[in-house]
């Protein structure tokens, strides 16, 4: 009776064993996967690589554009800088030359207009008196003049004079004082001359 080859598993099932030994090496053998990995490892490492060369790419650009922008800035800062410069000293000399026109508004502004006032003196004034000169300053006005008749009544009639200039309607306000400076007489004609200032009133400062 020949031997068989077939035996029984466990779960009662024959085996057939291999018609002939297995000597193959695995590791060695080639390849045989259509799409190999290492073309998926490289197709990846690829796709990384130029999204990594957009992105900084991309940041390099946008990193030029705000120099761009930074330099054009800069640029506008420089020449309205310069322009701001020729503003501030035009409107310096501006302010100077403003400064002097109404420092010369206010002092003619302050001064009492002179042919009033000569043609107002030539109105009160007593026909006893003679006006001889008229000195304007700065401070106040001189009045020179002639006191016509008797001596004893000309020192009188100066007085009277003085007071008429402190309580004249029009030249009053414009004097702080009026005082008579000098009487003497006149040896040639023998009347008197008499000297009166009347001082400007002065501005209060606010």
């Amino acid at each position: 009776m020949a031997l068989t080859l077939k035996k029984k598993s466990e779960s009662g099932a024959l085996e057939v064993p291999p018609w002939h030994p297995n000597l193959r090496i695995v590791e060695g053998l080639p390849d045989t996967k259509v799409v190999r990995t290492a073309f998926f490892v490289n197709v990846f490492c690829g796709v990384l690589a130029i999204g990594l060369a957009l992105y900084f790419g991309y940041q390099e650009w946008k990193l030029h554009e705000i120099n761009s922008q930074i330099a054009d800035l800069d640029r506008q800062i420089q020449q309205g800088s310069k322009q701001s410069r020729e503003a501030v000293a035009l409107y310096k000399d501006f302010k100077l030359e403003a400064a002097k026109t109404d420092e010369v508004a206010d002092f003619v502004n302050s001064k009492p207009t002179v042919s009033n006032i000569i043609l107002r003196l030539g109105t009160i004034a007593p026909k006893k008196i003679a006006l001889d000169a008229l000195e304007f300053k700065e401070n106040g006005i001189t009045i020179r003049a002639t006191i016509k008749g008797a001596p004893d009544r000309a020192s009188h009639d100066a007085t009277a004079f003085e007071k008429q200039l402190k309580a004249d309607k029009v030249l009053g306000p414009m004097f702080s004082e009026v005082n008579t400076l000098t009487i003497v007489r006149n040896t040639t004609t023998g009347r008197l001359r008499v000297e009166l200032f009347c001082a400007y009133k002065k501005e209060k400062k606010s």
